[in-house]
């Protein structure tokens, strides 16, 4: 009995070796630092998933420390920087080198840091003015080595909407609130972040209000992008093996979909109650090689019917569980289910080579048939190197393409989107973008960049049923171009402390056609100049 008894502590103190889950967003400039070293080989990296936590950057810091003689002055002074902050996983307090916080405590059960969130930036161009001011705090700390909490509050005041459900842009949308309700005047809106975690040593649970993305990109995700405000989920990770990896995240989003049966009158006001919509989905990754990851997944968008429990199964191939539950008949409209795939490879040193597709619904059998294009899916592709053929460099290109149709669904409450935002790529269905960008980093801290985009959108499709039949097969691609963004933009930005930086930009823009994808600041031909100071994320 004493023996059981003693193999299962050892068990339980297994599954605690590892410490707590804390994420870091994934605004971190410690991201594109630790993306080099994997292009140098200095570690290995999945980077289809992302934000990573704080201790996997830790000790991803770690590893390249024991290169730290083959890394150039830049380099090393890069890691030293995020050591200050990153060092608070591992060590005492006190004892390094540690950035500045606004408050930090650590002994050897309890961690806890608070900072503030402060920012403001101003554009300009022949249109008008534009500003964007922010303010808020975060805190995140743990208790013992397995328990991990974070939270953030941030507060936005803007001049003009520039990311509304309408809007083709990368900037992530919001549930803007309008100032005393009137059109066009400043309007804000609050972001609440924040999550819990329990985690072990391959693997972590935890629930979430946050941003996440699947896919490898450097300009928009085309699996699951960070377009759509934040949502609520439930994140499992297990890492059992070095060459296997699983992601889950069961996710609550919003439909924007009024619930009329549900709808009641309370001391003479109107209480709304919208259609509930949620998200399951599951990603593998494979390491069949070093530095190569295959990863493939699947996700369901189910509504109308609330929560169902055999989503939360991590492991299960979704179209199949919704053709038992929503297919009885020949014309049953079932939920919307999606399947992905991600390649990844740095094998050639200073290279990352990568391929995404995410798949609403294919034919085999029509792939090469041009007159009918049945097959709905999005596909990127793209490279980035770095420190080749000059040190402290770096240049990315890459292609998207989507095709009619998807992201969408034949039932508005079970679309790829939340809050009318779609999770998938920015510029959504039927529309194309090849993205150029290269750039020099010769300071600690200091990274200049000069980007092109060209990013063409065609008409969306009506939905209409056509002699029993959907009219969502044989859609061509982009059979005339409805809206076109031709943009050079040069930036400059220094982090000046932790988490502290300004930054400055000039665009040059000529954005033409259906103007309901443009705001109006960004209209036709324009020269933008704006900068700004941000501390905090």
């Amino acid at each position: 009995m004493n023996k059981i008894i003693l193999l299962f502590l050892l068990f339980i103190g297994c599954l605690t070796m590892k410490s707590q889950v804390i994420l870091q967003p994934n605004t971190s400039s410690v991201y594109e630092f630790l993306d080099e070293m994997a292009q140098m080989k200095y570690i290995e990296l999945n980077s289809a998933v992302k934000p990573y936590s704080r201790m996997f950057i830790a000790q991803k810091l770690q590893e390249i420390e024991e290169h730290q003689a083959s890394l150039n002055k830049r380099q090393q002074k890069e890691l030293a920087f995020y050591f200050q902050d990153f060092n608070k996983e591992f060590k005492p307090k006190g004892d390094f080198k540690k950035r500045k916080d606004l408050f930090f405590y650590k002994d050897s059960l309890f961690t806890f840091t608070v900072n503030p969130i402060l920012g403001f930036e101003y554009a300009t161009n022949k249109t008008g003015q534009y500003s964007h001011y922010w303010n808020g705090g975060e805190f995140y700390g743990s208790v013992g080595t397995h328990f991990g909490f974070y939270a953030s509050l941030r507060d936005n005041g803007v001049s003009n909407i520039l990311s509304a459900e309408n809007h083709i842009t990368t900037l992530q949308g919001a549930n803007y609130k309008l100032n005393q309700g009137q059109t066009g005047g400043r309007s804000d809106y609050s972001e609440m972040l924040g999550g819990i975690y329990y985690s072990w040593k391959w693997g972590r649970l935890g629930i979430v209000k946050d941003n996440y993305t699947w896919g490898d990109n450097y300009h928009g995700a085309n699996i699951r992008s960070n377009k759509a405000p934040s949502v609520g989920y439930i994140d499992f990770k297990i890492n059992p093996v070095k060459w296997l990896e699983l992601n889950y995240t069961h996710s609550w989003l919003v439909s924007d979909i009024l619930d009329s049966s549900r709808i009641f009158i309370v001391n003479q006001q109107k209480r709304e109650i919208y259609i509930n919509k949620n998200i399951a989905a599951n990603l593998v990754t494979f390491k069949p090689l070093k530095n190569l990851h295959v990863s493939i997944g699947n996700s369901i968008v189910y509504a109308d019917d609330g929560v169902k429990p055999f989503y939360f199964i991590p492991i299960m191939f979704y179209k199949s569980v919704d053709h038992t539950y929503n297919s009885a008949g020949s014309n049953s409209l079932g939920q919307n289910t999606q399947m992905f795939m991600n390649i990844s490879s740095r094998q050639i040193k200073h290279v990352h080579l990568y391929a995404a597709i995410y798949v609403d619904e294919i034919s085999i059998g029509k792939v090469m048939d041009k007159d009918n294009s049945s097959n709905i899916f999005s596909t990127k592709f793209g490279f980035k190197i770095n420190n080749f053929p000059i040190q402290n460099t770096y240049l990315i290109a890459e292609y998207t393409r989507t095709n009619p149709w998807t992201y969408r669904h034949q039932i508005e409450s079970t679309t790829y989107a939340s809050n009318s935002y779609t999770l998938g790529h920015y510029l959504g269905e039927n529309a194309d973008e090849m993205y150029v960008e290269g750039g020099f980093r010769i300071l600690r801290g200091l990274k200049a960049s000069l980007s092109y985009t060209l990013a063409r959108k065609g008409p969306e499709h009506v939905y209409e049923i056509v002699n029993g039949n959907a009219n969502v097969k044989g859609l061509p691609f982009m059979e005339k171009v409805v809206w076109k963004n031709q943009t050079i933009e040069g930036a400059l930005r220094y982090e000046i402390i932790n988490d502290g930086c300004i930054f400055a930009k000039v665009t040059l823009s000529n954005i033409s056609g259906n103007d309901y994808y443009t705001p109006e600041f960004y209209r036709g031909n324009q020269t933008t100049i704006s900068g700004g100071i941000n501390f905090g994320f």
